[in-house]
């Protein structure tokens, strides 16, 4: 008996069907939204795919372990100057060195949750450490000023894809707005992949009790050491994509309030420790910010008010929140769960 092809094409895609959908959707929306020549809506969707990148590495390290990366924006800026230093010193595309800046990035970020989980840090103190990294590194991006070039930045391209703006004819934003769909649609299958393996089980052991997780067999220091590099290295991956949506490099790009406290905001309305919820979060946000324009002077007390009613109405999350609202499904894994894969 044949079956439907629709039905057909979701046994095929099996977990992954989801994540296949939403891509469709995502590359259906620059074709609806950005006419000829707008080019203003179609940074803004850049905007919302970039950070929707930041908030994925963000719900790794921190939805999953409870380690607060408060350095995001320094994490993104050390991608970024990497890759662009490092492509102008040696004279090559920055396409071939994106994944040294993502790589120390990364180092950077292993670094810092290998020391706090070898001391036992707790949440807060984590938060207080990557907040003193963040100032720091960013004084060192506006003080270097004859490697970085200070304050007054510098000009970043090079990261286009020619096939799709010479070829297809796509503009600059939509091109860069597709190049970031599909780093978006890679990362959220390894998402999927890694926390419906052993490494996200042990992740919940971890966030729901560690010395209950250690007690099944479960090295505490190592997955928390592997959660901050593979977060770290996502936000610097995402950071020279960043740095390339805007045409330039300079610290206050990559500064506390202007890339941390929104992805925060991002990933707790969004959703924490789901697929989808960096990406509704990112997009709402963004939607959110652009509507009280209007507001001008009165747009943050707006948006402050606003988050409240997200806050108090969508505790956990509009993702959690409408999935739980669809099928009711609230179940957590405990410790008896993992017991036979790590004991």
């Amino acid at each position: 008996m044949s079956r439907h092809p629709i039905a057909a094409l979701r046994h095929r895609l099996g977990r992954f069907d989801d994540i296949a959908l939403g891509v469709v959707v995502l590359a259906i929306v620059p074709q609806l939204v950005v006419g000829t020549g707008m080019t203003y809506q179609a940074r803004l969707l850049t905007i919302a795919l970039t950070f929707a990148i930041f908030t994925l590495g963000l719900n790794v390290v921190f939805g999953h372990t409870d380690q607060l990366f408060l350095f995001v924006g320094a994490l993104a800026g050390v991608g970024a100057y990497t890759t662009a230093l490092l492509a102008d010193a040696v004279g090559v595309s920055p396409w071939l060195v994106l994944p040294v800046g993502a790589l120390l990035a990364g180092a950077i970020g292993m670094l810092v949750s290998y020391v706090s989980a070898r001391r036992g840090m707790t949440v807060i103190v984590i938060a207080i450490l990557t907040l003193s990294l963040q100032l720091a590194i960013m004084e060192l991006f506006g003080g270097a000023r004859d490697l970085t070039r200070g304050s007054t930045g510098f000009l970043f391209s090079g990261l286009e894809v020619t096939f799709l703006t010479e070829t297809l004819g796509f503009s600059r934003y939509v091109a860069h707005y597709y190049v970031l769909l599909a780093v978006l649609a890679v990362l959220l299958v390894g998402y999927r992949l890694a926390m419906t393996s052993k490494y996200g089980l042990a992740f919940k052991a971890i966030r729901q009790d560690e010395v209950a997780a250690e007690s099944v067999g479960i090295d505490v220091v190592k997955y928390k050491t592997i959660a901050g590099f593979a977060a770290a290295a996502i936000i610097g991956l995402a950071g020279p994509l960043y740095a390339h949506g805007e045409g330039w490099i300079e610290p206050s790009m990559f500064s506390f309030n202007t890339v941390d406290v929104i992805v925060l905001i991002m990933l707790v309305v969004g959703g924490m420790r789901t697929t989808w919820g960096p990406v509704v979060g990112a997009g709402a946000i963004v939607y959110l910010e652009e509507q009280l324009h209007v507001l001008g002077q009165w747009r943050m007390t707006a948006l402050g008010l606003l988050l409240m009613v997200l806050f108090l109405y969508f505790r956990s999350g509009i993702v959690p929140k409408v999935t739980a609202a669809l099928d009711g499904d609230g179940r957590s894994v405990s410790l008896t769960d993992v017991t036979d894969r790590f004991g």
